[in-house]
């Protein structure tokens, strides 16, 4: 399977172990008959010599079967925003510290690239949330996110007062750090950090995460993806509500300000954010296309020993 396939190859290149893996990538996929696409601002520091570099934007990754990803979390984020608009899978090489993310380790790759290379990947869809945030009626912004939008303090040293909202009617007012509105994905990232419960992937819900949030009725709730959830900024505590405002951030990379008096609105996206999911293996290589389960267990390192349920647990 290999025809006209053309592969976008984002890369991290502040890390050294990163610019070897996507080199070594690239070769591969090259002596493959795959053609390789960089980003115009990674081609210098990659120096793939054939392969085509374009320009940063919404249509980077068109016309390619694949955005492949060397780098952690953070660097799939951002590829997220090339590959969502143009339709097409994301494929991860984990050179991060958590990597949920990412379908693969390093000493995985030469069997991802192999089932690259055969077309041996299903492909599963990732549930994004729509964001839009207004003032007065005008709109600030409209954005998207495929783990989560936060709306956080502006300072430091002082809490934000914020009015939460599910389908239209008011539930509780915060003062507080902030809070997260994740997406299963991105229920084992910020939300989890901040006293949110694991969402299984394939669970349809939308998660609303207060954030160190001074109250008796402060915890983690989950609705239903059909509901639009929302926040808005009263101000802040220490009686200077009339000058300080709160900070929209979506998958921690798009920044709104938000003055007080702003309204954000979160809701289910239309898009979702495809991830390219290899063929399940045995032996040294099974972690490839391992079950969320797994996952969990693997990149949080929970205690499993003893359990003896189908056979054993070999991970």
């Amino acid at each position: 399977m290999t025809g006209d396939r053309t592969i976008l190859l984002v890369v991290h290149t502040g890390r050294p172990a990163a610019l070897h893996v996507a080199r070594v990538v690239a070769g591969r996929l090259n002596q493959a008959g795959l053609t390789v696409r960089v980003l115009g601002t990674e081609a210098e520091e990659l120096n793939l010599g054939a392969a085509a570099a374009v320009p940063v934007s919404p249509a980077a990754a068109v016309g390619t079967e694949m955005v492949l990803v060397v780098g952690g979390d953070g660097t799939l984020l951002r590829a997220a925003e090339l590959a969502r608009p143009a339709g097409v899978p994301l494929l991860g090489v984990n050179l991060g510290h958590v990597g949920f993310l990412a379908e693969a380790e390093p000493e995985d790759l030469p069997a991802a690239v192999d089932s690259l290379v055969e077309g041996k990947y299903l492909v599963e869809r990732r549930m994004t949330i729509e964001v839009a945030a207004r003032l007065d009626g005008e709109q600030l912004a409209a954005t998207w996110a495929l783990n989560e939008a936060t709306v956080e303090k502006s300072a430091r040293e002082r809490m934000v007062d914020l009015v939460t909202e599910v389908d239209g009617r008011p539930l509780s007012r915060w003062g507080c750090d902030g809070v997260v509105f994740a997406t299963p994905t991105g229920s084992t990232a910020y939300a989890f950090s901040a006293g949110g419960p694991v969402v299984w992937p394939e669970v349809e819900a939308l998660l609303l995460v207060p954030i160190s949030a001074h109250a008796l009725f402060a915890g983690p709730m989950v609705v239903s993806p059909r509901s639009v959830l929302a926040a808005e900024v009263i101000g802040t505590g220490g009686g200077q509500s009339e000058t300080a405002g709160a900070v929209l951030w979506c998958d921690g990379r798009r920044k709104v300000d938000l003055p007080p008096g702003s309204r954000v609105e979160v809701r289910r996206g239309g898009s979702p954010v495809l991830l390219a999911r290899l063929p399940l293996r045995t032996g040294p290589e099974a972690r490839i296309g391992a079950p969320f389960t797994d996952r969990l267990v693997a990149k949080f390192g929970l205690p499993v020993a003893g359990w003896r349920g189908q056979g054993g647990y070999d991970g």
